[in-house]
């Protein structure tokens, strides 16, 4: 399973970073400069300034052609992963300061690797499309849909709810980043944590997005190791790690 989806993983980076798949599997590290390809995960409107990925081999840098300069020194005999260490990303940092951008930070990202079955554990409701709009701008479930509103370049598609009588437990949620790609996310309500709910709702969406034909995929930060374990015990593994600029809000 795992192998079939990162070759779609390759795929979909080529197309991102402007690129070839076969970039994220050398030893060496490259930059391209920046394109708005078709079939992109959708973010921003705008052009990206500078986005980098690895799949622990070589990074890839998509930049402005003002950073290129910059970026073939810091890259220079350095291997790929390392180039998202402590030791390297505040120099990029500061570099990106120059001109009126931030680094945010790494996403860490997790394509399926294995068909968790799951026994009826919690009644659940499901949700579609426009069905989830009556809960935009609910505090309770910032990761598992948009918030504080629709985001009509990444639409949310599917919510999978824990229902507790009236009340709702948790909340898995998936949205179309790019054509066919679900990202999915998890929101479990503090009275109901370490039940298993998250890794519940979050199999159950990873599984019906996998029955409808697209790709589910899941993303968590370095240090949020619990949602890292949710990912795992769902049938997910890591795949890569990127990061990207934004602009300075004045």
């Amino acid at each position: 399973m795992f192998g079939e989806y990162y070759e779609k993983l390759l795929k979909q980076l080529a197309i991102e970073f402007n690129c070839s798949p076969s970039d994220f599997l050398e030893k060496g590290n490259f930059i391209t400069s920046p394109a708005m390809n078709e079939g992109r995960r959708l973010y921003s409107n705008d052009k990206p300034f500078l986005q980098m990925a690895t799949l622990g081999f070589s990074s890839v840098f998509m930049a402005d052609e003002c950073l290129h300069e910059f970026l073939r020194e810091l890259i220079k005999d350095a291997e790929g992963h390392h180039l998202f260490e402590f030791e390297t990303l505040p120099a990029i940092k500061e570099e990106l300061s120059k001109y009126g951008y931030k680094l945010n930070p790494t996403h860490h990202m997790f394509l399926p690797c294995s068909n968790v079955n799951v026994e009826e554990r919690f009644p659940v409701k499901w949700l579609y499309d426009e069905e989830i709009s009556r809960f935009y701008g609910d505090k309770r479930f910032p990761n598992a849909i948009a918030y504080p509103e629709r985001c009509p370049l990444r639409p949310d598609r599917i919510v999978v709810m824990a229902l507790d009588g009236e009340k709702i437990m948790g909340m898995a949620g998936c949205s179309e980043d790019g054509p066919h790609w679900q990202q999915i996310g998890i929101d479990v309500m503090p009275e109901y944590r370490s039940k298993g709910i998250g890794t519940y709702l979050v199999t159950l969406l990873k599984n019906k997005i996998i029955e409808m034909g697209d790709i589910p995929f899941y993303g968590t930060g370095a240090a949020n190791i619990h949602s890292q374990n949710i990912a795992i015990k769902s049938g997910f593994k890591p795949a890569w790690v990127e990061t990207e600029a934004e602009k300075i809000d004045k």
